[in-house]
């Protein structure tokens, strides 16, 4: 090993003891989502909802001083420094986002510099899926599967992987599933009944794409790649919806539901309340009541959570991708970005990353039949 390699990995390791906490989804989701949701709707949609969030367990200040404090102009590769250098601003951003959660304007202003929110050719995008009619399989749609049952597929599902992870339930997420990186684990919401839909739709998402890469991420030595790098928000979830694309299980009430996430967060930018945004999703686009409060909720949760336009740009930035016979697999190196392509190929080109070992089942094989939602993505702006 040079002494180059030795002082990558030597930063790479003080990077990792230092943001081992940023997991931002531990921080996030209100712990009393049941009791808002039931005195908002008996308020009648009047009274914005005051959620409690779990608390900040590490000491912000110090952590932020030793992040840069580590001396990234000692590695001579003007690639992988640049590299670090975008990293460290990336995860000084994600803490700065956790310690003010619930703060209102502040918490929204640090999402902001973190996540973006939607430019006009998104809320278009968004607009443009939103005209079509929904071709919705009744008896599909059905909740049928208790959390325990839903366990049980996902395990069955996974069988084709040769990993294994830990399944946990939570009263307390706004989500319906979710992967927990630095934990290798899948959190179910058990105030969630699933339906065969959601089965298929988050199997090919959570386990296909958000495990597979946390997985991937594990046999590389340089811990950036569990981490994840600049951006990688957009395009894990783009890679994700993609698979669920690909395995024919999204739909395209579920294309919608994505929409509807850049409506929302395209609200905060108007300066909308809690009840103003689920009001718009209410009465303006007649969602009923529980998926409007949802959709709301993983918005404004935190005093306004921008992350959830990311899944519809990340979906047409790796369909585009894709379509350009791109090196999709490429991807699935750990928590990566498009952005970062060319610096995943020389890291691995230069013994400091492996290639992927798992490959997201339905990426072998276009399964899709659902034309319409074809036509869609061919078509976004």
């Amino acid at each position: 090993m040079t002494t180059t390699d030795n002082i990558v990995f030597e930063i790479d390791n003080k990077l990792d003891q230092l943001v081992k906490k940023i997991e931002l989804l531990n921080y996030i989701n209100p712990i009393n989502i049941e009791v808002e949701k039931e005195r908002f709707f008996q308020s009648k949609f009047t009274k914005n909802p005051n959620f409690k969030y779990p608390k900040v367990d590490f000491d912000s200040f110090k952590l932020q001083r030793e992040l840069f404090a580590l001396k990234i102009e000692d590695i001579e590769d003007d690639i992988i420094r640049k590299l670090y250098e975008d990293i460290i601003y990336e995860y000084s951003g994600l803490i700065e986002c956790i310690t003010t959660i619930g703060q209102g304007k502040k918490f929204y202003y640090n999402s902001l510099k973190s996540f973006g929110t939607p430019t006009e050719k998104d809320v278009e995008n968004a607009k443009f899926i939103l005209h079509f009619e929904d071709e919705i399989d009744i008896e599909k749609n059905l909740p049928r599967f208790d959390v325990h049952e839903t366990e049980k597929l996902f395990r069955e599902y996974s069988k084709q992987y040769d990993f294994s992870y830990e399944i946990k339930h939570s009263d307390k997420m706004s989500a319906i599933a979710m992967v927990l990186s630095n934990d290798k684990t899948l959190v179910l919401n058990t105030n969630h009944t699933f339906s065969e839909t959601d089965v298929n739709i988050l199997t090919n998402h959570e386990i296909g794409v958000h495990m597979v890469t946390t997985m991937n991420s594990l046999r590389n030595d340089l811990k950036i790649f569990s981490h994840g790098f600049p951006n990688n928000v957009e395009t894990q979830e783009g890679l994700a919806v993609y698979s669920e694309y690909m395995s024919n299980s999204i739909t395209l009430s579920r294309l919608k539901r994505l929409a509807f996430r850049v409506i929302a967060v395209n609200s905060l930018e108007k300066g909308y309340e809690f009840k103003q945004t689920f009001k718009l999703l209410y009465n303006n686009y007649s969602l009923c009541k529980e998926n409007a409060f949802n959709i709301t909720l993983r918005v404004h949760r935190g005093g306004g959570f921008t992350k959830d336009y990311l899944y519809l740009t990340g979906l047409s930035k790796v369909y585009s991708y894709y379509k350009n016979e791109k090196n999709i697999n490429l991807l699935l190196t750990g928590k990566t970005s498009i952005e970062y392509a060319k610096s995943i190929k020389y890291l691995i080109s230069n013994n400091y990353a492996r290639e992927p070992k798992y490959i997201t089942d339905s990426y072998q094989k276009n399964k899709n039949s659902k034309k319409t939602i074809a036509f869609i993505l061919d078509n976004l702006a």
